[in-house]
Order: C-alpha cells, then sequence, then structure tokens
C-alpha cells in the first residue's frame, strides 16, 4: 500500500477562507418571501447577518387613514395573507374597544372558528415548508391536502378562498351557512390523523433531526427581550398565550392547552405548531356544541345593521344592501386604543387613534412576523449557510405583514 499523500494548499496560496458578502434572497424559495439577508460569510460560516426588509410595501398603515373602518377590512386581509381571517378579527376588536361594543355571542363563536382555521392554514404550511426547505418534500404535499379542505371551508363561508373580508365592526358579514356544520366536522374527525402522519414522516428522519435539533436556539431570557411571541415564543418555554392570559372573545370559556417547549431550537418551533394544530382541532368542536342561536351582527344602525334575507327577493339584492351598508362611513368617538389577538404567528396588535371622523387618523399595526424577525439576531449555533435556512423557516415569517 502507498502511504497518503498529504493535501496541501497551492504554493503561494493561503490556506485562510476568503470572506464573502452572500446576498440570500430577495428572490429565493426558502425566504418565504422578498427578504434579502446580506451574510458576511467566512467560508460557509455565517459571521454575521443584516436583514433588508421592504421589497413588498404596500403602505397598508398610510393607506387605512383614507378609507372608512368597514372599507379597510380588505386591506388586513393583505397582511399575513396565509390566515386573513385572525387579521380581520383583530382590527374589528380594535374598533369595537374604540366604540365600546361587542358583537353578538353567535357571532364571537363564529370569529373564534374561522381564527382557528386561520391557525390551521397557517401552520399547515409551514409544517410542511420548513421540510421542504431542508429537503424533505412529501410533507408540504401532504399538508396542502389538508389546507386545500380548510380552504373548501372558507370558500363555503366567505366566497372566497384566501381575501375573505368576513368580520365587521359588530360581528360578521353573514351567517354560517347551513351545510357548513356537517363539513367541518367531517373535517374535525378526519385531521388528528393527519396530523400523526405529518410527524411520522419527518419527527424521526435523521435528515430533519440533524438539520433543526440545537439549532437556531433563542433562550427564554432572549426571546422576552426581542418581544416575540407565539410559537416562537413558547418554543423557548415562554408559557404565554393571550387566548389564555389576556382572553378576547369567547375564549375564556373554551377548553384547550398552551403547548410549550423548553428547547428553544428550530425543531422545538416546528414541534409547537404540530401540536397546536390537535388544539385548534379540540376549539372548533367545543364551538360548534357550545355555539347558540341568534344574531350574527349587532343591531345599531349607526354603526350596522344585519341583512335580512327574508326581507329581500333575492340574493343579489341582499348582496346590493350589503355593499351598501359597506361603503357607509360611521363616526367612531375621539381616543386611541390598542387591541391585540394571538395570531398564527404570535401577537398581532391594531393600535388605532380616531379623532371621531369615519377614518382613522392614526393606524399602527404591530405584526407579528416584523418583531419575530430579531430572533436571527440572538440565535445560537445558526452557525453556517444551510443553518440559516432552518432558521429563518423555523421562524414562519410572511413578508407582507413584516412590509405592512
Amino acid at each position: 500500500m502507498t502511504e497518503a499523500t498529504e493535501l496541501r494548499a497551492p504554493e503561494g496560496a493561503s490556506p485562510d477562507t476568503k470572506e464573502v458578502l452572500l446576498n440570500l434572497g430577495p428572490q429565493h424559495p426558502s425566504t418565504h418571501g422578498v427578504l434579502r439577508l446580506v451574510l458576511e460569510m467566512d467560508g460557509e460560516y455565517v459571521e454575521r447577518v443584516d436583514p433588508h426588509i421592504g421589497y413588498l410595501h404596500r403602505g397598508t398603515e398610510k393607506l387605512s387613514e383614507t378609507f372608512t373602518y368597514t372599507q379597510i377590512f380588505p386591506l388586513t386581509d393583505r397582511l399575513d395573507y396565509v390566515c386573513p381571517p385572525s387579521n380581520n378579527l383583530a382590527f374589528a376588536l380594535a374598533v369595537e374597544k374604540l366604540l365600546d361594543i361587542e358583537a353578538p355571542v353567535r357571532a364571537q363563536y363564529i370569529r373564534v372558528i374561522m381564527a382557528e382555521l386561520a391557525r390551521l392554514s397557517g401552520h399547515l404550511l409551514i409544517t410542511g415548508a420548513l421540510p421542504m426547505d431542508l429537503g424533505a418534500m412529501t410533507a408540504l404535499l401532504y399538508a396542502m391536502r389538508e389546507r386545500e379542505m380548510i380552504m373548501d371551508l372558507m370558500e363555503m363561508v366567505t366566497g372566497a378562498r384566501m381575501h375573505t373580508s368576513y368580520c365587521r365592526v359588530g360581528g360578521v358579514r353573514e351567517d354560517l351557512p347551513e351545510e357548513f356544520a356537517v363539513k367541518i366536522r367531517e373535517f374535525c374527525d378526519i385531521f388528528p390523523n393527519r396530523i400523526r402522519d405529518y410527524e411520522r414522516l419527518v419527527e424521526k428522519n435523521r435528515m430533519f433531526l440533524k438539520r433543526t435539533e440545537g439549532i437556531g436556539v433563542i433562550s427564554p431570557e432572549d426571546a422576552i427581550d426581542m418581544g416575540l411571541s407565539g410559537p416562537n415564543l413558547r418554543a423557548s418555554g415562554v408559557d404565554w398565550d393571550i387566548r389564555r392570559d389576556e382572553p378576547y372573545e369567547i375564549y375564556d370559556q373554551l377548553d384547550f392547552d398552551v403547548i410549550t417547549h423548553d428547547e428553544g431550537d428550530c425543531y422545538a418551533r416546528w414541534r409547537c405548531r404540530v401540536e397546536e394544530m390537535r388544539e385548534s382541532v379540540r376549539i372548533i368542536e367545543q364551538c360548534l356544541v357550545q355555539m347558540p342561536d341568534g344574531p350574527f351582527l349587532v343591531d345599531i344602525p349607526t354603526v350596522a345593521f344585519p341583512v335580512d334575507k327574508d326581507r329581500v327577493h333575492s340574493s343579489m339584492e341582499a348582496l346590493i344592501q350589503h355593499f351598501d351598508l359597506s361603503a357607509y362611513g360611521f363616526k367612531v368617538p375621539a381616543g386611541e386604543v390598542y387591541s391585540a389577538i394571538e395570531a398564527p404567528k404570535g401577537e398581532l396588535g391594531f393600535y388605532i387613534v380616531s379623532d371621531g371622523s369615519p377614518n382613522p387618523f392614526r393606524m399602527k399595526v404591530r405584526a407579528p412576523s416584523f418583531v419575530n424577525l430579531q430572533a436571527l439576531f440572538v440565535a445560537k449555533n445558526a452557525h453556517y449557510l444551510a443553518d440559516m435556512i432552518a432558521m429563518l423557516g423555523s421562524l414562519d415569517p410572511v413578508m407582507a405583514e413584516v412590509d405592512k
């Protein structure tokens, strides 16, 4: 046998790696939107990460100053466009707080069902997308199968699959269709077994575990200091959920667990979302049992009043009556308010300043994706370029919400 030859760099070449400035995005499938990460690389080692945002700026906050409160709902659809009903709900609650009114009980149950469907929709996407980012494509195909069922339910209730604009100040746009209860119960029966399918696909996959366990660790202290929320906060062991700790609507009448993990790594953030989907199904099932009959919109003529389908002669006439109401600019008392909900990505809040006119004087959106993106600065053990893909995917940002 010949002796092994020692590998040496060519004469005159430095054995050190070269420092490189690398752009990851803004057009890259693993950035989950138009996000640009400027990485200072020493070979494959990431020495510094600098997120650059603003590529999807729509001016939502400034546009809202020229729209009536009802006209703003379609703008909120386009924040986290994966989960529009949650955005609608957060904005509606802020305006109702200014008006000092409350939606009817039936409307609150409907809103919670739609918000939990939105949570499932968002979590399904990242449950499949994170493994796909790391090379396991099958998980996304499975997750999209169930997400399609949720889109069908959304379309049944709202007439739209994505931009639902279903909430209204004081309730919801219209009541649930008669066939909805049957369809959503079918979904709730099927879905828990499908969640188990996702887990069997990837939870013991050596490649997925090697790419996520111990990678991108965020300590509880850093998570709190950075203002993280939602699954990204709970995966670091911080037991906080607005639905339980600052309940809104009828969440205080529902039984559900707040999922936490102590590891704070990419895998823990993935696990949190998978397990939260089971709790969302529990919430929906309880709402279907508890939901009473009654009005779905407040009967306050200065704000809104329900379309009485028995008094109009066609669905088109009902639609015309509805849109006449939507264009009506009711006035909101002068003042300022902040209201937040537990959206799929975390704390989604609306700060509204009213000057007593039909339009907000100023509106500020506390978008969870924007705040959660800061975790890139404090994540530990995300040393290499491949780790940045896992880290970013585990944070689950939607860039339209960042660039609001």
